[in-house]
């Protein structure tokens, strides 16, 4: 019997060979995709890779090694894609965009809430001081964004305390508009009443579903009762405007409530000392800004074994750091399910441009969501 140190010796040996055809491999769809390029070819052709799979389970001695040699064979052909696609678009123009976001000059941004919400403070991290158009909803920034009402809006995307808003992503996939910019913002929620008072007296705590998510330490520790509201700022308005004996609350940021006239009970309830969102501006074109160094895009994938891996390998083999990865409901009694991915990378790049090709051509549905610089 072999000792241990003479297997990996032969191992060693092996991976060798196999690198090296591999390599020739690579050389050998590099000409193909120069006769693809010259006979304006598609670089994706089921049949074939069918084919090759179909031949490759046909010689796998081992019947029991079926599945990991059609793994192997269709990884190897998915790097060979991205190879063709990135050796067939060196030349090709850059993708279509509009100019660069005019941030500076914009007058009609919009976010959701009042005066005093955390999206006024994300808005004025983008634009300044300036005033803005308060919407009723998420949805209603994303409308009027649509419609050319609004240059820009604000939306919330993502709490390190909480999590997603789910909210955004799915209106995302319902309106046509684009992500141009990110801002991330520290959030800093206080429990604010009419008047001043101890916390058994609150009856009930009113705030939007991401704001009690973050504080829900504090809540359970003071058996608080609470309710949803559309968003922190009109929470407070809303207790603001209560009968001061209702013993009504709202959890909102200090800002919000000093402009009130709220009287502020407990300060830094969030559950983590460290509370941050992401908000991102999305405008009605695909503007680009210079810095620009991360892509979002919205994508369906089919039912079949093994697609997320596939999908993902893509990535890896471009070298695209994966920022985030969300998934949310069609919401067509399908259960299917559409993938929200954000990854380093500039549009212009050919390698980019060579992924973006591919996720168009094979999958169902597939959209560029925008480019911005990561925070």
């Amino acid at each position: 019997m072999k000792d241990l140190k003479q297997l990996r010796s032969e191992i060693d040996e092996t991976d060798e060979k196999i690198l090296s055809l591999f390599m020739h491999r690579m050389e050998l769809c590099k000409g193909v995709a120069d006769y693809k390029k010259l006979h304006s070819l598609p670089v994706f052709q089921g049949g074939r890779e069918q084919e090759v799979i179909d031949r490759i389970k046909s010689l796998t001695a081992n019947k029991d090694l079926e599945k990991g040699t059609a793994a192997l064979f269709t990884s190897i052909m998915d790097i060979s894609k991205i190879l063709q696609n990135r050796l067939i678009l060196e030349d090709a123009p850059d993708y279509d965009v509009k100019p660069i976001p005019d941030f500076p000059e914009s007058l009609r941004i919009g976010c959701q809430g009042t005066s005093g919400a955390n999206s006024e403070a994300a808005a004025q991290a983008v634009f300044g001081e300036r005033d803005f158009t308060f919407c009723r909803s998420f949805e209603d920034v994303f409308r009027k964004v649509q419609s050319g009402e609004l240059d820009y809006g604000i939306v919330p995307v993502h709490n390190s305390t909480a999590g997603s808003v789910d909210s955004t992503y799915d209106l995302m996939a319902k309106y046509s508009v684009y992500i141009v910019r990110e801002v991330c913002i520290e959030i800093n929620h206080c429990l604010a009443a009419k008047s001043d008072r101890p916390l058994s007296e609150i009856k009930k705590v009113y705030s939007h579903p991401q704001a009690l998510a973050q504080c829900s330490d504090f809540i359970t520790a003071n058996c608080l009762k609470t309710a949803e509201y559309s968003n922190t700022a009109t929470a407070a308005a809303m207790v603001a405007e209560s009968n001061e004996w209702d013993g009504l609350a709202a959890i909102c940021s200090v800002e919000c409530a000093e402009n009130l006239g709220l009287k502020i009970i407990a300060r830094d309830i969030s559950d983590c000392s460290v509370n941050r969102t992401r908000f991102v501006c999305i405008s009605r074109e695909m503007q680009v800004s210079p810095d620009s160094d991360s892509i979002a895009v919205m994508l369906k994938i089919p039912h079949t074994e093994g697609s997320l891996y596939r999908l993902l390998t893509k990535f890896c083999v471009n070298g695209m750091n994966l920022l985030r990865i969300e998934s949310r409901p069609i919401r067509d009694g399908s259960f299917d399910v559409l993938f929200y991915l954000d990854f380093s990378g500039r549009i212009t790049d050919n390698g980019v441009k060579a992924l973006l090709r591919d996720l168009e051509e094979n999958l169902e549905y597939f959209r560029v969501l925008g480019t911005y610089r990561y925070e």
